[in-house]
Parts: C-alpha cells; sequence; structure tokens
C-alpha cells in the first residue's frame, strides 16, 4: 500500500469508528457473550510492570482489567472511541492517560513500556505489520506484548467463508475477518512465545517478545 493509500485508508478506518462508537458495545454483545470478556481478563492478568500501554482502547472494555500497580497509557485512533473509553475509566474510578494516537505512527519514544496490549485491533489497522512494529519498538527490551485477535480459520471450508464475506466486513464494519494475524506478528520481529486458540481457533491469543 502506499503513503497516501495508507493515509487514506486511515481516514476511513477513523470514520467508520466514530460512527460506529454510538452503539458499538451492543454490536459487540454476541462477542462478549461467548466468552471474549474471560478472555480479555485472562490476556490482562500477564500485564506486568511499571508502564503499560494498550493500542486501540475502544470503548475501554478493558480497563476493569488494568494491573492497578501499573501507569497505564490507552491509544485509540477514534475521537468518538475515546470519549466513551474516558467515561469508562471514570465510572471505574481508574486514572488512564488517554491518547489519540494511531496504531501504525505511535507518539512515544522506543522502549517506553513494559507491556503493550491490543485486543481485536490488528483486523483493522490497515497495514497490520507496520503496527505491529510500532508495537515492538515501543516495548522495552524483555517486555511482553500480549494480543487477542480473531483470525481467519484453518479450517479451509470456513476459511473461504471468511474470505468471501470479508469484503461486506470491511465495508460497513471496517474489520477483516480473514486476516493471518499470527504470521503478521513474526513479520513483525516478533517470537511468539505462547499461542492459544479459541473459539474453533478463530480467537487467539499471543504473548510476542521481540525477535
Amino acid at each position: 500500500m502506499t503513503e497516501n493509500g495508507s493515509v487514506g485508508a486511515t481516514r476511513r478506518e477513523q470514520e467508520v469508528y466514530d460512527s460506529h462508537s454510538r452503539w458499538y458495545d451492543v454490536s459487540q454483545w454476541p462477542m462478549e457473550a461467548m466468552g471474549m470478556g474471560r478472555l480479555r481478563r485472562r490476556l490482562w492478568e500477564q500485564a506486568q510492570g511499571h508502564r503499560v500501554l494498550e493500542v486501540g482502547v475502544g470503548t475501554g472494555r478493558n480497563v476493569p482489567y488494568y494491573p492497578s500497580e501499573s501507569s497505564v497509557v490507552a491509544v485509540d485512533l477514534s475521537p468518538g472511541m475515546l470519549q466513551r473509553a474516558v467515561r469508562r475509566a471514570g465510572r471505574a474510578g481508574r486514572q488512564v492517560d488517554f491518547v489519540l494516537a494511531d496504531a501504525q505512527h505511535l507518539p512515544f519514544r522506543e522502549d517506553a513500556f513494559d507491556t503493550v496490549a491490543a485486543t481485536c485491533v490488528f483486523c483493522s489497522v490497515p497495514d497490520p505489520v507496520r503496527g505491529l512494529k510500532e508495537l515492538r519498538r515501543v516495548c522495552q527490551a524483555g517486555g511482553s506484548t500480549l494480543l487477542l485477535e480473531h483470525v481467519r480459520a484453518r479450517n479451509p471450508v470456513l476459511g473461504k467463508m471468511m474470505d468471501w464475506l470479508n469484503p461486506v466486513s470491511v465495508r460497513f464494519q471496517g474489520v477483516n475477518i480473514n486476516r493471518d494475524t499470527v504470521n503478521n506478528v513474526k513479520l513483525a520481529g516478533f517470537d511468539v512465545e505462547r499461542e492459544d486458540s479459541f473459539m474453533v481457533s478463530i480467537v487467539k491469543m499471543l504473548r510476542a517478545r521481540s525477535g
């Protein structure tokens, strides 16, 4: 993707999530009912260190699971999503530094965080490998990058169905349902330390470190 194409795709992604922000939580209810909330908690139980970053905070569903002993920074591309995350953090009594930022161009120095985490983000980032490289850049040597992502099914029939439906999903939701995120993580220079599969392997939980 060219630089101009990437900028255009990022702008469209921001517009999609701004427009969806009012009803996003309702639209995600089926996945949450199937156990995503439990998996979010499990992912965040692995977060350690003084400085922690969440990329793609969305409406703040993960805020209740943030480690209480850490200083947490949370970024999102969408102002509408961030507004709801700020309100959720206030209701939870959590102090979080919220930043409007693009995952592909994080406004932080190298090695700034002990743990970096993202949930269901790299299905929508226009250039996922570039975004993942940014996570690797801002996570300190020896720190963990934690990901909870839905991916293309390994089952050949289901995988083909996801390929067929993907253009519709991208058009109306801004979400790619057929990405090979595990391979993208490796292409970004990470070593995958742990990979857990859920929901017939459509959902992956990853713990990775810089390769």
